[in-house]
């Protein structure tokens, strides 16, 4: 899907970018806040976080974070130290180490999670309705399935 030069000045689609970058710039704003209380850096925290939903192999981490998995290991080497995370084998491949979060990391990213109010809040005032099609724009804007 390619866009026109059109739809690139139209001023709805101009302002609908420029809010979703508003948005986008706040979330990361409040992300790095929030880590910073946990003395975490952003890095770390979003890793933290996509940790306590499944432990995951360094590659997955690396593709999910877009970054190179030397970096992801020096990472979790950091977050390790600070008793966070730990490596353990993968039980469907044993040569696989993967990087799940311990009691204090599952708590740690809880903790950062709630404190994310500025989503949340303004997302409160939408109905149960309005969320549902934001979320599937939002999954559609993606490529993502929308269901």
């Amino acid at each position: 899907m390619t866009t026109t030069p059109a739809a690139r000045t139209d001023p709805l689609t101009v302002e609908v970018v420029d809010l979703i970058g508003s948005v986008v710039a706040r979330y990361h704003q409040e992300y790095e806040q929030a880590a910073a209380r946990h003395a975490l850096t952003g890095a770390q925290a979003r890793i933290l976080s996509l940790l306590s939903v499944e432990p995951l192999p360094m590659r997955r981490i690396a593709r999910a974070m877009k970054c190179e998995p030397s970096n992801v290991t020096g990472i979790i080497d950091r977050l390790e130290a600070r008793g966070l995370v730990e490596r353990r084998p993968d039980p469907a491949d044993r040569r696989v180490k993967l990087a799940a979060p311990t009691r204090e990391g599952a708590r740690t990213a809880r903790s950062l999670r709630d404190s994310l109010d500025f989503a949340r809040e303004p997302l409160a005032g939408l109905s149960r309705q309005e969320r549902l099609l934001l979320r599937g724009l939002l999954r559609r804007m993606l490529g993502e399935d929308a269901g």
